[in-house]
């Protein structure tokens, strides 16, 4: 804890200048770097030699032992009360929103919903200064009982936890921005993630998919080019005749940006996924020009599993899920799929891995003689 001292330091004329002293060192407000004083621009005298000069000194230390008080508080909600006029004057939720428009694709929707959520928490407005540990702690539990925007519902776990992170990126931009003396978002704990159940389609769902017709043909080959690539629906839909690439010696691939992350990717794809695609286009005409997003594709998709003999609760997105099982599955190494979804790390991986060990326990139990003594 930071102990939060008055000191003196002699000075001309027989006098001294008051000062706090910090005990560990707190980040200065405008250079961030780290400073144990703050001088008080009060005086006393030495040796006060008349009753007024004593008087003075009186009042002035207890001037400065009030200031020094209300130090220790503010360091205490890490709220200091000596911060600079940026700091006190900025809005957070006016600099999130910037941090917001900065953002492109899907991962702007995420931004965009977490500053919903923010501000219906403050009310539209918060100063700077006015963050604290506490403050901060209080918009995680508040997003841990906010309901869902969408529905009513309670808002899911790893819903809250996506908005609260975002909120500390901004926290930790805001910091090396120069808008905050400490960096809260070091300070405040995260949402611990709800493992999650990923749907998926073993290899014979997926033939049995495939031999099933689709109401909407464009949808059933986007899906098995997910299945087959492992692309998400947005980078799918997104996709340009000029970011599919063959060669004479039969080797394809595709080179674009994610939608996601926004990171460039080369993903080699198979033979059967690049003649999926039919004849090409212009460069600049997409792939699937008549692949959308909406409720109602996403009917038709769910009747097409359902033809299929398929009970699963299926989504496109769950063609991503059963490229990443599968791989895994036939013998694929972690960090190759890793790399061919676009994974930034194993973390994400390994959740696939989990379903794939969870299937060898199953498979353990599947094989059962009865041996007669």
């Amino acid at each position: 804890m930071i102990k939060v001292k008055l000191r003196k330091k002699p000075i001309s004329d027989g006098r001294s200048s008051l000062y706090l002293d910090f005990y560990p060192a707190i980040p200065h407000p405008d250079t961030g770097k780290p400073t144990r004083r703050e001088f008080l621009g009060l005086y006393i005298f030495n040796k006060p030699k008349t009753i007024v000069d004593k008087d003075q000194n009186k009042e002035t230390i207890g001037l400065a032992e009030n200031i020094r008080a209300k130090r220790q508080l503010d360091v205490q909600l890490s709220a200091y009360g000596f911060l600079s006029d940026r700091q006190r004057k900025t809005c957070f939720v006016a600099y999130f929103k910037q941090q917001t428009s900065k953002r492109k694709g899907s991962n702007q929707d995420n931004w965009t919903s977490a500053q919903a959520y923010l501000e219906e928490f403050t009310g539209g407005t918060i100063k700077m200064s006015e963050l604290t540990v506490k403050k901060c702690t209080e918009f995680r539990e508040y997003l841990l009982s906010a309901p869902n925007r969408r529905n009513g519902d309670l808002l899911a776990i790893n819903s809250a936890l996506s908005y609260f992170n975002k909120f500390k990126s901004a926290l930790k931009d805001a910091f090396s921005d120069g808008l905050l003396p400490i960096d809260l978002n070091a300070k405040v704990g995260s949402i611990k993630p709800e493992e999650t159940s990923r749907e998926f389609l073993t290899l014979e769902e997926l033939q049995a998919v495939a031999n099933t017709e689709c109401s909407m043909p464009v949808m059933k080959v986007a899906a098995l080019f997910s299945a087959l690539t492992g692309l998400r629906f947005s980078d799918i839909e997104n996709l340009t005749w000029g970011e599919v690439r063959d060669t004479a010696a039969g080797v394809y691939s595709i080179q674009f940006r994610q939608q996601k992350t926004q990171g460039v990717e080369f993903l080699p794809i198979p033979e059967q996924a690049y003649e999926l695609l039919g004849p090409r286009g212009e460069p600049d005409s997409r792939v699937f020009p008549d692949l959308s997003y909406s409720a109602y594709h996403n009917q038709i998709l769910k009747q097409w599993i359902k033809a299929a003999g398929i009970t699963k609760d299926i989504t496109f997105h769950c063609f991503r899920h059963t490229y990443a099982t599968i791989q895994l599955t036939m013998g694929t190494d972690i960090y190759t799929v890793s790399k061919m979804l676009g994974h930034r790390g194993l973390k994400t991986t390994q959740i696939y891995a989990k379903i794939v060990d969870q299937k060898k326990q199953e498979a353990t139990n599947r094989i059962k003689i009865i041996i007669k003594n």
